[in-house]
């Protein structure tokens, strides 16, 4: 009997910890949600990665990336941030109607850079899902010195 009392206790504890965890939030179906028959905004882009090839240590290279708003809906840019301070991007801080098309401006500092590099730019939109990246790659060559030419 004092085997089937503690069996009891324990499964009762149990059960009174498995209820006291929060229950995780089933995510929203936007296929649920109605937006007015409206298509809510989508960011296409033509590409979304650029690839700078071979630059050299110190050089400030820029590509403008295009999109379009294939969507129903005005898309809102609200923020935009490079990977590391060397990343710079610049971006329409004016609603994008339906069918418009935008630029993101991304400027690359190699200064202090060698090697391959690859970077990402985060966009913060009014679509879904709210963030975007984009991105740029190169290979940044290190001058070399004429140590030789130095000596004579």
């Amino acid at each position: 009997m004092k085997t089937i009392s503690v069996l009891l206790i324990a499964l009762s504890i149990s059960l009174g910890l498995t209820n006291c965890r929060p229950k995780q939030q089933q995510p929203i179906s936007t296929d649920m949600v109605d937006i007015g028959g409206k298509k809510p905004p989508v960011m296409t882009f033509t590409e979304g990665l650029h690839d700078f090839g071979k630059i050299t240590q110190g050089e400030h290279v820029k590509y403008a990336f295009k999109f379009k708003n294939t969507g129903g809906e005005n898309l809102v840019i609200t923020n935009a941030h490079g990977s590391c301070g060397c990343t710079i991007p610049k971006y329409p801080t004016q609603p994008i109607a339906p069918g418009d098309e935008g630029i993101i401006d991304v400027e690359f500092n190699s200064e202090g850079k060698s090697g391959p590099q690859d970077k990402q730019v985060t966009l913060t939109t009014n679509c879904e899902p709210n963030t975007q990246t984009i991105s740029i790659k190169a290979e940044v060559l290190v001058p070399k010195t004429d140590a030789a030419s130095d000596s004579h």
